[in-house]
């Protein structure tokens, strides 16, 4: 299945903003949000998380068709990598210590923001490392 690359840095900024938002006010509820977010994305397929129904339902029809697509596993596993974070994240905030909470969350957040300000995304690429050193050992 293949995805519209603008999407996926739609889905980014929001999620910026969102772990931005958690990070500054150190809510659990936000992170609870996000990581839901992020569940759905990964069970769901990344085409059917609330971020990219909202990008094809307002941003798409504006901006036209994309000129190129992706594989969608890559985001898809990106967003499990996000789900890991924010639930690390989430027992950090609600059992403790904070600082993990804090510190989780602010991993997401710079994975989000890369992905986002310069469509770099962290997961994708240990996605695809993983599939090159699992290809290697098959030949070796």
């Amino acid at each position: 299945m293949q995805v519209d690359p603008r999407g996926q840095r739609f889905a980014a900024a929001l999620t910026t903003l969102v772990l931005a938002a958690a990070l500054a006010f150190a809510q659990p509820w936000i992170l609870g949000f996000q990581a839901v977010v992020f569940a759905i994305g990964l069970l769901a397929g990344v085409r059917n998380s609330p971020y990219a129904l909202l990008f094809s339902a307002v941003v798409r029809p504006r901006s036209g068709p994309p000129s190129a697509t992706e594989d969608a596993r890559p985001p898809r596993f990106a967003q499990g990598v996000g789900l890991a974070f924010a639930a690390v994240g989430l027992i950090g905030y609600l059992v403790g210590p904070d600082w993990l909470g804090a510190a989780a969350t602010a991993l997401a957040l710079t994975a989000a923001f890369l992905n986002a300000a310069f469509g770099f995304c962290a997961g994708c690429e240990m996605y695809l490392l993983g599939r090159r050193l699992t290809a290697a050992g098959k030949t070796a």
